[in-house]
């Protein structure tokens, strides 16, 4: 079995389109939430987002090829450019048939799709893009990922609802412990945020109407939290064989070293309120990674800043930890980040990176009057410095999906 670390890191956030923006203002305690100005929110309840801005799609690629992807896809695209710049990783180098791309979305290209829906009932079938279907289909962001490095290996694109950027690395992981593969491109990609999206998850009363004060508006542990807060982006990460890392002298910022998954069983959009699927994606991903839940120095939790979510995930992390629970820092990065959906997990992956790497655990903003019933050690107060050697991570997701990775320091 081979050990497995992560070389590359990219991301695009409400919080900047690079690791090093996008860190230092996490631990800032900067907010990327704010009100929309993208599209007309006069209809809908929640009228505030975690926006990506400044991407330029066409500096990029080029007026036409950018036309010819979704939002997601382009944000996809440039988390892993960034990913291979700093992997270092020479392509004409590197044996293709053993590097892959595990890259997921939630929703896909919900963007295309609904323009297409328009151009159809406004002019007619004949009129429908082409493209349509490439470029709406959730696996068009690992698709393309793969044309560009021209990867020959494995190619997943796992759809586990917000917990898809754990669990595309989870599966890159053991792929390459496996050998699988020497090389995986791992995270999610997500561009939701449209008129459609915000009216169904508002009638579902899952979103925050806190829209007088954005930057407060998503509070995860805070008595007063009144639903997540819809945001957008893409984590990549590149794991690969501390063999391979080693033979080509690439920079390792990090171990994976366990991973677990579950099932709810229970709803197709509530957590369970006992926490059970949690629970086991945590005691999963302990026990593949062969270490105690005490030696786990940091969680960044999922806390999406829903009512039950919050409390059903403190329910776990109590099982799971027992009487050292309120010993373990907890950190909620969406407080921040918004919840970045089938992204989160890759974004998440990238902070609990820097956390360890850099011994700093970024604050859990608004959480200003703690909801009792989550009486965790939650960062609060500002950035706080410690020594940190292991960090756990959740993502859940609709569906009752859960999974949870485990990284360590590396020596």
């Amino acid at each position: 079995m081979k050990r497995v670390v992560i070389t590359g890191m990219g991301v695009i956030s409400p919080l900047g389109n690079d690791v090093n923006t996008f860190w230092n203002r996490l631990v800032s305690g900067e907010s990327g939430i704010s009100s929309i100005n993208t599209l007309d929110t006069s209809r809908l309840k929640t009228k505030i987002a975690g926006m990506v801005r400044d991407l330029d799609a066409e500096g990029r690629w080029g007026k036409k090829e950018a036309r010819r992807l979704d939002r997601f896809t382009q944000f996809a695209l440039a988390a892993a450019e960034q990913a291979l710049e700093q992997s270092r990783l020479q392509l004409d180098k590197a044996n293709r048939e053993r590097l892959g791309v595990y890259v997921g979305s939630g929703i896909g290209g919900i963007h295309t799709l609904i323009d297409q829906v328009n151009v159809m009932n406004e002019r007619g079938p004949g009129r429908v893009s082409p493209s349509l279907v490439p470029m709406m289909i959730s696996n068009a962001a690992a698709a393309q990922i793969s044309i560009r490095l021209g990867a020959l290996g494995p190619s997943l694109s796992p759809v586990t609802a917000c917990s898809i950027g754990n669990t595309s690395i989870g599966e890159a992981f053991f792929a390459i412990k496996n050998d699988e593969a020497d090389i995986i491109f791992a995270g999610g990609s997500e561009a939701a945020i449209t008129e459609l999206s915000l009216a169904s998850f508002g009638n579902a009363q899952a979103l925050s109407t806190r829209n007088g004060e954005p930057a407060r508006a998503s509070r995860p542990f805070d008595i007063d939290r009144d639903g997540f807060v819809m945001s957008e982006g893409a984590g990549i990460l590149v794991l690969e064989s501390l063999e391979s890392a080693v033979l080509r002298n690439a920079p390792i910022l990090c171990e994976v070293i366990g991973y677990g998954a579950s099932s709810d069983a229970h709803h197709m959009v509530a957590s369970h309120p006992e926490g059970k699927g949690a629970y086991a994606a945590m005691n999963n991903a302990l026990r593949k990674a062969n270490i105690a839940a005490v030696e786990v120095d940091v969680i960044s939790a999922h806390a999406t800043s829903t009512q039950v979510g919050d409390r059903s995930e403190v329910l776990a992390i109590k099982k799971l930890f027992g009487d050292h629970a309120g010993k373990v820092p907890v950190t909620a990065n969406k407080s921040m980040l918004g919840h970045m959906l089938g992204a989160a997990g890759g974004a998440e992956a990238i902070a609990l990176v820097e956390s360890l790497r850099k011994g700093i655990i970024p604050p859990t903003i608004n959480a200003d009057n703690p909801d009792p019933e989550c009486d965790l050690d939650i960062v609060r107060e500002g950035a706080r410095k410690a020594s940190l050697n292991v960090g756990l991570s959740n993502s859940f997701g609709f569906g009752g999906h859960n999974s949870a990775i485990v990284l360590k320091k590396y020596e």
